[in-house]
């Protein structure tokens, strides 16, 4: 019986998180499984993972085969950077104990790099807000300033000169003389 480590999807239409399974490698994707190691959701960012790392190597040292995704999530999750230091240990390339202390300093510095990342999408999107509110605010007294034109009447000074002017410019007619008639 093949066994596989594998995702089998639960959620709804296009929001979709997987349960990291242990099941036969016949099974249907969502179908029948061994055992359930861990969640996964890439819904958030940084994707979720809650993976069981003792249960998952022991699984891989019994001989159960990772799909690519699997793989790609339990290098992540640094399940196959301890087999590959449990194997050098059982080879007697190091102890245990160095073992342990490179496995700790890759995950110091894996967390770190995760930090950083959370960090950084908190600051974008701080940064963005900024910038789309300072966007709005500009718009926001473009308007006003429009609005502000369009109901401030003329200055009183201006009007009442013109309407002299227009008045001294039009010829009066003269009243005709007193034998003519007006045409």
């Amino acid at each position: 019986m093949p066994v596989k480590l594998r995702l089998s999807r639960h959620g709804k239409k296009h929001n979709a998180y997987y349960h990291i399974v242990v099941a036969d490698g016949r099974a249907p994707r969502d179908g029948k499984f061994i055992e359930v190691i861990g969640n996964y959701n890439p819904n958030t960012n940084p994707a979720t993972i809650e993976l069981n790392h003792e249960k998952a190597l022991d699984w891989l040292h019994k001989g159960a085969q990772p799909t690519d995704t699997m793989r790609a999530i339990l290098s992540y999750k640094g399940v196959l950077y301890k087999k590959h230091l449990l194997e050098g240990v059982a080879k007697n390339a190091l102890s245990q104990e160095q073992a342990d202390e490179k496995f700790q300093q890759w995950l110091d510095a894996k967390q770190h790099k995760i930090e950083e990342k959370r960090n950084r999408l908190a600051g974008a999107k701080v940064k963005d807000a900024e910038a789309r509110f300072a966007e709005e605010t500009k718009k926001k007294e473009a308007i006003a300033e429009a609005v502000r034109k369009k109901n401030t009447p003329p200055p009183v000074e201006e009007t009442a000169p013109a309407a002299e002017e227009t008045a001294a410019d039009t010829p009066v007619a003269e009243a005709p003389a007193e034998g003519e008639t007006q045409a």
